[in-house]
């Protein structure tokens, strides 16, 4: 029992995050490699796929029948969190994100398992397991197995298959000029994940930052589906900037967000102007401050979270304007974050303009 007690209270001081070198969504590779290689790859040929890579939508969407088709991703990430129950609920939630985003419903799962080869501390990776398997089952999405290696790092996530239909599969595509953009997560997630690595988030920044990204986004697209939305995505580790830019260049079509109308985790703001900025926010400013021209009322560190890598974040809807109220107050009836963070119009340069709302 004494070493039972120990070995657990050895595991309840390890820190995840001190474990790794990139926390999250921020870990990912820079979107500048990726475009680059993508653009490449040769063009696969397959009339039942209905969604491929080629627009860096959500998922994949393979057609089965007239009336059915599969919805396919896979998201994987390092610790965000301390707590390997938690990290393993917000791995769950940020794999689900993208089944969601197109308009699915998830219905399996494949785990992703990178963990240390030593033997010591299983009770960690159980814990990360445990956290997953509840979020899934939240979701109504069955684990069936999955994969490992030994990593040095600590990764962990899911393959995901949903089901469509495929007459009503929503892409990151399809805005239009007149639309307004509505998004369903404050942000903030990456500056409070770097300032937790270095023990310096106030705790209810994190309380706010883990509730954010363990929440689905399962309410938030079932309020949405009713409405004629011409264009989705979430918004994860390329910032609410660069899957915007995503959107506006696949809909040919420019965007205007006031930064007034955006909603911030607590504390995001703060921690942004100290500094505690993830090395994913400058690959992102650096891939995408091209496209994007500030007005001069906005503030750098509100610049820094527009660019700023979100795990497990909201989604980013794209809608006609007589229909973004109505929307709005749907989602906000299920407590729901509902920001209107702006307007689509005819493509123009620079691709997107942000305005401080005092201008």
């Amino acid at each position: 029992m004494n070493q039972q007690l120990a070995q657990e209270t050895s595991e309840e001081r390890v820190r995840l995050t001190g474990m790794v070198k990139a926390a999250g969504c921020a870990a990912k590779l820079s979107p500048s490699i990726l475009d680059s290689i993508l653009a490449r790859l040769p063009k696969q040929v397959d009339p039942n796929v209905l969604v491929g890579f080629e627009t860096s939508d959500d998922a994949g969407v393979y057609q089965l029948s007239p009336e059915l088709a599969l919805v396919q991703t896979v998201d994987f990430f390092t610790p965000i969190v301390d707590d390997p129950y938690t990290f393993g609920q917000i791995a769950a939630t940020n794999a689900l994100s993208d089944v969601y985003a197109m308009g699915g419903r998830p219905i399996s799962a494949l785990s992703i398992v990178g963990f240390p080869n030593s033997g010591r501390d299983v009770g960690i990776l159980e814990g990360i397991l445990r956290g997953g398997q509840a979020k899934m089952q939240e979701a109504g999405c069955t684990v069936l197995g999955g994969h490992s290696l030994g990593d040095d790092e600590i990764k962990f996530g899911y393959a995901v298959t949903g089901l469509i239909n495929p007459k009503r599969i929503l892409k990151n595509v399809g805005a239009q000029p007149g639309d307004r953009l509505i998004h369903t997560k404050p942000l903030g997630t990456g500056v409070i994940s770097t300032a937790i690595k270095k023990d310096a988030a106030p705790q209810d920044s994190v309380d706010a930052a883990i509730r954010s990204m363990c929440t689905l986004n399962r309410a938030a697209m079932e309020a949405a589906l009713p409405f004629e939305l011409h264009a989705v995505t979430d918004v994860t580790g390329f910032s609410l900037l660069g899957h915007a830019r995503e959107m506006a260049v696949g809909s040919k079509v420019s965007f205007v967000i006031d930064t007034g109308h955006i909603e911030y985790l607590p504390g995001a703001l703060e921690l942004a102007r100290k500094g505690y900025l993830p090395g994913g926010t400058k690959r992102n400013r650096d891939f995408i401050g091209g496209c994007v021209e500030f007005s001069a009322g906005v503030a750098e560190d509100v610049r820094n979270l527009l660019f700023d890598p979100q795990t497990s974040g909201g989604l980013l809807i794209s809608l006609a304007a007589k229909d973004a109220a109505r929307l709005q107050k749907s989602l906000r009836a299920q407590g729901i974050s509902a920001q209107n963070l702006g307007e689509v119009i005819e493509k123009t340069h620079p691709l997107i303009q942000v305005r401080d709302h005092k201008d």
